[in-house]
């Protein structure tokens, strides 16, 4: 069982995985340095836990201590009841779940190891928003992929804002980076995979002609957000596919076409 601990004061270093959450280029050199993540609101938090992360400490308003009564009857790690008002003092915005927690992050697999057993993979190219990166998770753990592999300049999947986003998804799905880029891309292609490079390109073939669902293995290479994908990521790939459009529409939101597209990849949801 968990210690329940009131904390008044916002300097007490207890708090100190919770400080400056706002602060992006901090907390985005020091998570992975540190080897955390936050988890926001309850049923994230929930998630993460059953997801098999092992959770540091709990932060929360007294409003949900009893709410989170049975994570904290089970957790051996301490949990800090604060006001709202220090929470925001500490974290440096307006908490409006009232709950937060720091996890403990694991090692992440390799992209070999991720490849054996796959058959439907989402490949990002220095896909950098981190509300993007969750909804893209979100949208891979609903629609049926089974990994996602990130480049090295796409961002974090743990940052709490792609967490939030995601609404846990991204603790479903499991993912590793590629740390050569776009050599590495040929590991992908050495175990069995069909590169697939979304696109808006005339040149590109219509996804469902495509017909991706039908291959064996189906990697999908998806770009950053108005830039798309680098000329030598398009170089690598095996094909290029678009999703039609219409009423002049060149494109969507990174989000909305990873939707589209694993929907088509890998043919619905699999139960």
């Amino acid at each position: 069982m968990a210690d329940l601990i009131t904390i008044e004061d916002p300097e007490d270093p207890r708090l100190r995985d919770y400080t400056g959450l706002t602060d992006v280029e901090l907390r985005r050199r020091r998570e992975p340095a540190e080897g955390l993540f936050i988890a926001e609101g309850e049923k994230v938090i929930r998630r993460a836990k059953d997801a098999g992360y092992e959770m540091r400490s709990m932060l929360l308003s007294a409003k949900w201590v009893d709410v989170m009564r049975d994570v904290i009857d089970e957790i051996p790690a301490p949990v800090y009841a604060v006001s709202p008002d220090l929470a925001e003092r500490v974290t440096g915005y307006h908490v409006h779940r009232g709950a937060l927690a720091s996890m403990q992050r694991k090692p992440l697999p390799t992209a070999q190891e991720l490849l054996v057993s796959a058959r439907r993979v989402a490949v990002m190219e220095a896909v950098n928003d981190h509300t993007n990166i969750g909804a893209i998770f979100r949208s891979a753990a609903a629609l049926g992929m089974d990994a996602v592999l990130l480049s090295p300049d796409c961002a974090d999947p743990l940052y709490r804002r792609s967490v939030k986003v995601s609404m846990g998804a991204v603790f479903s799905v499991p993912y590793a980076r590629l740390e050569a880029w776009p050599k590495s891309l040929d590991t992908v292609r050495e175990a069995g995979f069909k590169l697939l490079a979304l696109t808006p390109h005339e040149k590109a073939s219509p996804i469902d002609v495509a017909a991706p669902h039908t291959l064996e293995r189906v990697a999908l290479m998806l770009g950053a957000e108005g830039d798309g994908l680098s000329t030598q990521a398009l170089v690598a790939a095996d094909e290029w596919v678009r999703i039609p459009m219409a009423h002049g529409v060149d494109s969507l939101n990174v989000g909305a076409a990873a939707a589209v597209a694993f929907y088509a990849v890998a043919g619905g949801p699999r139960s």
